[in-house]
């Protein structure tokens, strides 16, 4: 299986490459930058892209917008991102932006040879792979407040349609309210939920938070 590499940290991307090598696939090429890494993958898509989370110039969001870049030219490549830290609001990104074939993994996962590599493939596969680390984060944190006890029979009928997708006019018009109202519901329920700008951004993610507060 083809693999290509992205990490400013020339040691860590050259060992991540070794070990890669070890377990049985063939890295084509390695980038210290996603504009580099978007040219390798243009010139010949691999079957997966490791990408940092963190890159230049601003050592932000670099990796996953790489990530969101490539899956739009090749979405038959696969994304895993790495990270040296749990970032939650990426993670959830990956699992409500993407249709599968991403994966989020701590950078100290890269160290267990057999799961690594078993991770790559499941990702090159079309699976989504999260960190358990990250589970166990978004776990403890339903387990210190589950928000939607605050929400109304009524935010929570609409909350169940947002999760499926739905516009705010398509729930007026499931639920019979005037859209306006169901704005003003779509309001209550970012405040009670406690979303930051990112998730409310992306409305997908609601499906995920409702699942893992449930």
């Amino acid at each position: 299986m083809r693999v290509m590499l992205a990490d400013d940290a020339v040691l860590f991307r050259e060992g991540m490459a070794r070990v890669l090598t070890d377990v049985g696939f063939t890295v084509m090429g390695q980038a210290g930058d996603g504009g580099r890494l978007l040219d390798l993958v243009r010139a010949d898509p691999p079957e997966v892209a490791v990408i940092d989370l963190r890159m230049p110039p601003s050592f932000s969001d670099e990796g996953i917008e790489t990530a969101a870049a490539i899956r739009d030219a090749h979405p038959e490549v696969g994304l895993m991102l790495l990270s040296q830290y749990v970032e939650v609001h990426h993670a959830l990104r990956l699992m409500t932006g993407f249709e599968g074939g991403v994966g989020y993994l701590l950078k100290d996962r890269v160290s267990d040879l057999a799961v690594f590599g078993s991770d790559i493939r499941r990702v090159a596969r079309g699976d989504t792979v999260i960190d358990p680390d990250l589970v166990a984060r978004l776990v403890a944190r339903r387990r210190e407040r589950d928000p939607l006890e605050r929400l109304t029979d009524r935010e929570r009928a609409v909350l169940a349609l947002m999760a499926q997708g739905l516009s705010n006019v398509a729930v007026a018009a499931d639920l019979h309210l005037a859209v306006k109202t169901v704005e003003a519901h779509v309001t209550s329920i970012f405040t009670k939920l406690d979303l930051t700008q990112q998730e409310r951004e992306h409305r997908r993610v609601l499906a995920v938070l409702t699942f893992l507060r449930a």
